[in-house]
């Protein structure tokens, strides 16, 4: 329902450019770990790759309804923009972070740069991870 969801965005309202998906499933451990790659349109350098984790057990939880279990998967996102002016523009995303999200998330940003690079500026890769699990109930509200 999720992916689904990020289909219609770029397909059907054309919010967004789908730049890559992945789909894998880890036969050692029985879990499931879907990616799925875009950019907001109008803004082709904001880079956002967002997955979702479930292993066998999270999702025998949800569909058997067990009692006292935590179903559901893990949602992260991975945001990958080009800054320049460092003190500013962490602060500024991580303001956004806060308010958007309050204490639903934890997040980090992490700043790079090439070697020899000749433009100014850094990589900032910002991970986000959601602290509640997403379960089905979670639905209405992405948007």
């Amino acid at each position: 329902a999720f992916e689904n969801h990020v289909y219609d965005l770029d397909n059907l309202e054309q919010a967004v450019h789908i730049l890559n998906r992945k789909d894998q499933l880890d036969l050692a451990v029985m879990a499931r770990e879907f990616t799925i790659r875009f950019a907001k349109v109008g803004y082709p350098s904001v880079i956002v790759d967002l997955t979702l984790n479930s292993s066998l057990k999270e999702l025998a939880n949800e569909i058997l309804e067990v009692e006292n279990a935590e179903p559901g998967c893990t949602l992260t996102l991975l945001v990958r923009t080009f800054i320049q002016d460092v003190d500013s523009e962490c602060e500024e995303i991580a303001s956004i972070l806060r308010a958007v999200w309050e204490n639903d998330i934890s997040y980090t940003q992490t700043l790079s740069f090439r070697h020899e690079q000749t433009e100014q500026g850094f990589m900032n890769r910002i991970h986000i991870h959601f602290k509640p699990k997403l379960t089905e109930d979670h639905m209405g509200e992405i948007g």
